[in-house]
């Protein structure tokens, strides 16, 4: 363990940490309990962090970036753009059943951040990277169904985070799935007359400049 390089101790420490989060919350996640769950001396953990604050943040940052969809568009692409998004949330709720543990963690965290002034920026890096990835998804929803975002992209996926966090947080405190399939639905339905012009013909041709942004 004396010899172990310091980013090995760093990725130990940090999956412990969101083990220890998972279980007890932000509260429980002592350094002492962080290292006893990553089988290592108290005395390590200074040697990879400056303080707890220092890997709460790391763990925020590192959990978000390997989180690689907001919105899991399904690959087929059949139907029309509500009910393609309709499917993608869908499937990002049957994640977040699968692994309620994890937004668990990941809403507390979100709050301690806010909460601790060594923190500041974490939580809005948070949702930057949140709001970057469902961008990415509605981008390709429109491509997959030729329909094309009368609204600003970068507006309807900020909707599209809030709605998800809204969803989420709501199921984790009933467990109520048939509710959750309902807002999933409303969701989608949403966005796609909120934000969405008809589908463009193949044959049609699209200038760049109008495949985004608002019409007149």
């Amino acid at each position: 363990m004396a010899h172990m390089p310091v980013a090995e101790r760093r990725t130990r420490l940090l999956s412990a940490a969101f083990e220890v989060i998972s279980r007890s919350g932000v509260s429980g996640a002592t350094t002492r309990a962080i290292v006893d769950e990553a089988g290592m001396k108290l005395a390590s953990f200074h040697y990879a962090f400056e303080s707890r604050e220092e890997l709460l943040a790391q763990l925020v940052d590192v959990v978000v970036e390997t989180q690689e969809v907001v919105l899991d568009i399904p690959a087929d692409g059949g139907g029309g753009l509500s009910d393609l998004l309709e499917r993608g949330l869908l499937s990002y709720f049957a994640q977040v059943r699968a692994n309620p543990w994890r937004e668990r963690a990941m809403f507390e965290l979100t709050q301690y951040a806010l909460r601790t002034p060594s923190m500041a920026g974490v939580a809005e890096r948070q949702y930057e990277r949140y709001r970057a990835l469902a961008e990415a998804s509605l981008h390709e929803a429109a491509a997959r169904t030729g329909c094309v975002w009368r609204l600003p992209v970068s507006e309807l996926a900020a909707d599209l985070v809030a709605l998800t966090d809204g969803i989420t947080l709501a199921w984790l405190a009933d467990g109520d799935d048939e509710r959750a399939s309902r807002t999933i639905a409303f969701a989608a339905r949403a966005i796609a007359a909120e934000g969405a012009s008809a589908p463009v013909p193949a044959s049609a041709s699209v200038p760049p400049s109008h495949r985004e942004g608002r019409t007149a």
